[in-house]
């Protein structure tokens, strides 16, 4: 007698599935269409110390593992290039202000024989700003406007009413330039500030890091583009007939 199997599950053979090509019908076209666009993608170097502390001590750093959160990315237009004749300018130059963290996971050993490994996490901020001066695409910014006109009294025409005036506001909604980050590549030497033996314990590490840390500036602009529009046709059925 066959074996039987210890755990037996019900299948079902599937059935083959015909394949047919679908119609794709293409034609010229000239969309306009508001998407991110890359303004700039600087790679910023920043250069930071800070002194940690271990608890318990630790007689040996095992690993560190770092990671890059960004808490702001902010561009502050300082140039402009008027587009056209427009009210609307081209930035041609900006600072650039970026602030965030480097979240360190630290792994270490103390002098307890066989004992565990333990593991501090410290948070170590940054801030700075960087001058923009070119772009892969310019960014866009709009100028709102204020106007105000004064009236003679009518009754005296040598002087002004106080108590009357005319005012136009012309406000422009601009898309906020934003960031996303893309790469953080660290230079990193960690070490005690008093030499331990090696059997002793040391409860600070001083550290040093160069941080190189790439971001992507965008701004949501409205674009025309030349493309090729293609409708999918399916199977006509009794109405294409």
């Amino acid at each position: 007698m066959a074996d039987q199997l210890p755990c037996p599950v019900t299948s079902t053979e599937q059935l083959p599935l015909t394949v047919e090509p679908t119609t794709i019908i293409s034609q010229p076209a000239t969309p306009t269409i508001k998407v991110p666009v890359v303004l700039a993608e600087p790679t910023l170097q920043i250069v930071l110390e800070s002194t940690i502390t271990l608890n318990p001590a630790a007689t040996e750093i095992k690993r560190v593992v770092k990671n890059v959160f960004l808490n702001q990315v902010k561009l502050v237009p300082v140039s402009f290039a008027r587009i056209g004749t427009t009210d609307f300018f081209n930035i041609t130059r900006a600072k650039l202000f970026v602030a965030g963290h480097i979240r360190k996971n630290i792994q270490y050993a103390t002098a307890e024989c066989n004992g565990a490994l333990q593991d501090r996490i410290a948070d170590v901020p940054f801030s700075g700003f960087a001058d923009l001066t070119t772009f892969l695409t310019p960014p866009i910014i709009g100028v709102s406007e204020e106007s105000k006109a004064s009236f003679l009294n009518e009754q005296n025409g040598l002087v002004p009413r106080l108590d009357k005036f005319f005012f136009q506001n012309l406000v422009k909604y601009n898309e906020q330039p934003f960031g996303e980050l893309v790469a953080a590549n660290f230079f990193e030497v960690d070490f005690s500030p008093v030499i331990a033996t090696p059997e002793g314990t040391f409860s600070t590490i001083t550290e040093k890091i160069v941080l190189d840390l790439t971001v992507k500036v965008l701004q949501t602009q409205q674009l025309k583009i030349t493309a090729t529009q293609q409708i999918t046709t399916p199977p006509q059925g009794t109405v294409g007939c």
